[in-house]
């Protein structure tokens, strides 16, 4: 795959977090993942048209860059862009894990186990979002330097297997403009490890 392709799409998923709904996100990501790149350009735009989500000029671009080289549909994709601004994120998000009785964090400890000290991996955090009346819900925030829709599936894969359906797993490059859910996410979140890569600290940073 054209790596500048896939990084438009990692990039442009990654701004659809707290947007798109969960269950359909993380399917997409899965996707991308696994190069299933026509099967995206099918069916992302349609999704967006469907759940009214408007995309802004930089958005638009990645999803004409993304996408339009592997067959999506041309009117469909000129629909998505929006006169508004994007909107602000809704979910606010806490550190620690949710206060439930007989609690055990395997998730961490898997996570820990599999990414600490990982080449092209940098910080590896949690958060947990709170909003639109659902049980908290765990969101991943991990910085690498390379393979992010790979690694993205790949942790993915690891949350279904532990018992989150729809898994929230943000892998971002070391130099990313973050959205404000992001930026909320990672105001409060904790570190589980780090790998092996010095990214300068660039989440905690932010």
């Amino acid at each position: 795959m054209d790596p500048d392709i896939e990084a438009a799409c990692h990039e442009l998923l990654l701004r659809l977090a707290g947007r798109l709904p969960d269950q359909l996100l993380w399917r997409y990501r899965d996707w991308l993942g696994e190069g299933a790149m026509t099967t995206l350009a099918r069916t992302l735009p349609r999704t967006l048209l469907k759940h009214n989500i408007d995309l802004d000029q930089p958005e638009y671009r990645l999803l004409v860059a993304g996408l339009v080289p592997h067959g999506a549909d041309w009117h469909q994709v000129s629909s998505t862009l929006g006169v508004d601004e994007v909107p602000e994120n809704r979910y606010t998000f806490s550190g620690s894990a949710p206060d439930r009785v007989n609690f055990v964090d395997s998730v961490s400890a898997l996570v820990h186990a599999t990414l600490r000290s990982r080449p092209d991996v940098g910080e590896v955090r949690q958060s947990w979002r709170h909003g639109d009346g659902s049980e908290p819900k765990r969101v991943l925030l991990i910085t690498a330097l390379a393979g992010l829709p790979r690694l993205t599936g790949e942790l993915q894969r690891v949350l279904r297997v532990l018992g989150d359906e729809e898994p929230s797993v943000e892998v971002m490059p070391s130099r990313f403009d973050l959205p404000a859910y992001h930026r909320a996410a990672l105001a409060s979140s904790e570190l589980i490890c780090t790998g092996a890569v010095d990214t300068g600290h660039r989440l905690a940073a932010a």
